[in-house]
This record gives C-alpha cells, structure tokens and sequence, in this order.
C-alpha cells in the first residue's frame, strides 16, 4: 500500500456520493455524537494498522455497510453491540462507539461475531463497497451498492488486498463474490448468514478453519435421566 493507515481513511473520507452516507466524514443528526465521524475513522485507522501488525492472515469481505452496524460504528460487519468482541479480536484495540443513546444490534453482525468468537486469530473485515448505500430520502435503509459505486471505491479494496497479502479472502454471499470477482480478486465464497443462510455460514466457516461443530442446545427435548 503506497500510503498509511491515516491516509487511507483521510482518502476514504473523502468520497461523495449521492445517496450514500460515508460514516468517517458524514454526521447522522439523530444518532451520532458530534465528533462521530472522527471516532469513525480512529476506529478504522487502528484496525487496518492492527491487522498490519499482527499479520492478519485472512479477509472477510461482505456487501455494503448497513445501517444498523457499519454506519455507526464505521467498521465493517460489525455492530455496537459487538465493538467489545472486535476490540478483543484485535488484542484489546481501543474502538469507541460513535453514538447516542443504548446500542443497537444487526442480526447478520450477531452471527457473524458468534463465529470470530470461536477463532484464535483476529480477521480483517471489510466490504466491497466501504460505504453505506441507502434508498433516496430515506437513510434508515439499505440498498445494493451501484457499480459505479462500487468501481469508485475499487481502490480500497485493492489497497487492503495489497497491504494484507491475505492468504485467503472469503466473500460473504453471492453478491459479495461475484463483485469481488468483478475486481479482479480471487476469494471462496461462503453463504450470507441472512435470509436462512445462517447455519449454512456456520458448518462453512468451521469447516475453513477446522473448527468443532458448534452443538447448540435443543430446548424443546426432554433432558435424559
């Protein structure tokens, strides 16, 4: 990567697109702390430079940021709810939370914490489009990113590719994959948690890591005597 952690955020925070909200230079006026966007960008900045350090081997690329998790937390896949876990993941990192009021939660950021909960090494995550896409007038929303979109922010995901030297890069779902693809970058792809892919994910990333099948209890069985 041609320039640092510092200067990859200040370059991300940069990009101006209509209808997309850029959580390290944008302000939501309903959630965000008045300095939200600067603890945005400190978070992404001491995680890219963390992932250096610790040679992180692996990438998990999904979509979009979403609403609910990267648009207030400015970390990709990841919720308030789990900025905690993402600290611990990464050696005790700092991150802060950049909103008001109790924290909120994302269903696909919640199973995919349940599996980095079970991994003995940290994982850079990101995603295709580091931004977060929303429908016009309504920022509470998630859409797909364009294509447009997404080749003005190509760069960055080539930058994080280049600087890591992942030795494996597993996009999150079919839409992940194919633009991934698109960019000219090989990865495995594995099932989006959401919409009844969440056990699907589970076998896959226990498979990719070797990891003991997760035997949740069944609640509705008599326990044996």
């Amino acid at each position: 990567m041609s320039y640092s952690a510092g200067s990859f955020v200040n370059a991300l925070s940069d990009v101006r697109l209509d209808n997309v909200f850029n959580p390290y230079s944008d302000l939501c006026e309903l959630h965000d702390e008045p300095d939200a966007a600067a603890r945005r960008r400190r978070n992404l900045e001491l995680s890219l430079a963390a992932a250096v350090e610790l040679e992180v081997s692996t990438v998990w690329i999904a979509r979009d940021l979403g609403y609910r998790g990267g648009r207030r937390t400015g970390l990709a896949l990841t919720d308030e709810a789990h900025l905690d876990a993402y600290s611990a993941l990464f050696h005790g990192l700092p991150v802060q939370k950049a909103t008001k009021g109790p924290n909120m939660g994302e269903r696909t950021a919640n199973t995919i914490w349940r599996m980095l909960s079970r991994l003995t090494q940290p994982v850079f995550l990101w995603n295709v489009f580091p931004l977060h896409p929303h429908e016009p007038d309504d920022p509470m929303t998630n859409r797909c990113h364009t294509a447009l979109e997404r080749d003005t922010c190509a760069t960055f995901l080539h930058a994080v590719i280049d600087v890591l030297k992942p030795k494996q890069v597993l996009a999150i779902g079919g839409d992940a994959h194919k633009a991934v693809a698109n960019l000219g970058i090989d990865s495995v792809q594995v099932r989006h948690p959401s919409y009844g892919g969440q056990n699907v994910f589970i076998r896959q990333i226990e498979q990719a890591y070797a990891l003991p099948p997760d035997v949740q209890p069944d609640l509705f069985s008599r326990p044996t005597t």
